[in-house]
């Protein structure tokens, strides 16, 4: 699955079509995040994030659904992929990790952002507003840049 991501990365390199993607996330989402990372401590959070396209051709993400069936626990979170909503398209995943050292993706998180789009944003302890960092599919860390919504 990882092979095949980076196969299309780099044949839409090769074509000269560079993909805009995801940018930056709404304070108000990211606050959300962050919020609802806290209150759930020391429990995990888990949710997928939706964006919005801008004047520039980019995506904001602008959203957080969190799906019925949703399991956590002090270790992981996961969401039951039947409850998935048809007709809404998702950029990532937004979780929590209970413990501050935690802000990298585990092994299991990988398996999650390769099947469930582009960028992931992790939340770690003690969840102030830098403590969260962005990763694309692959598991690189990418930067996010935070907008208020209009």
């Amino acid at each position: 699955m990882l092979r095949s991501l980076l196969k299309r990365s780099a044949a839409r390199k090769r074509n000269g079509k560079a993909e805009r993607g995801v940018c930056c996330i709404f304070k108000d989402t990211l606050e959300f995040i962050l919020a609802v990372s806290e209150s759930s401590h020391p429990r995990e959070f888990v949710g997928l994030l939706t964006a919005e396209r801008t004047a520039e051709g980019g995506e904001v993400i602008s959203d957080v659904i969190i799906l019925p069936g949703t399991r956590s626990s002090s270790f992981s979170a996961s969401f039951r992929r039947d409850m998935l909503p048809l007709g809404v398209r998702f950029v990532g995943t937004a979780h929590s990790h209970p413990k501050p050292q935690a802000m990298r993706p585990s092994p299991q998180d990988l398996q999650m952002f390769a099947q469930t789009g582009q960028r992931h944003i992790i939340t770690f302890f003690p969840y102030g507003e830098d403590c969260w960092r962005c990763y694309d599919a692959l598991g690189r860390e990418k930067q996010l840049k935070v907008v208020e919504r209009k």
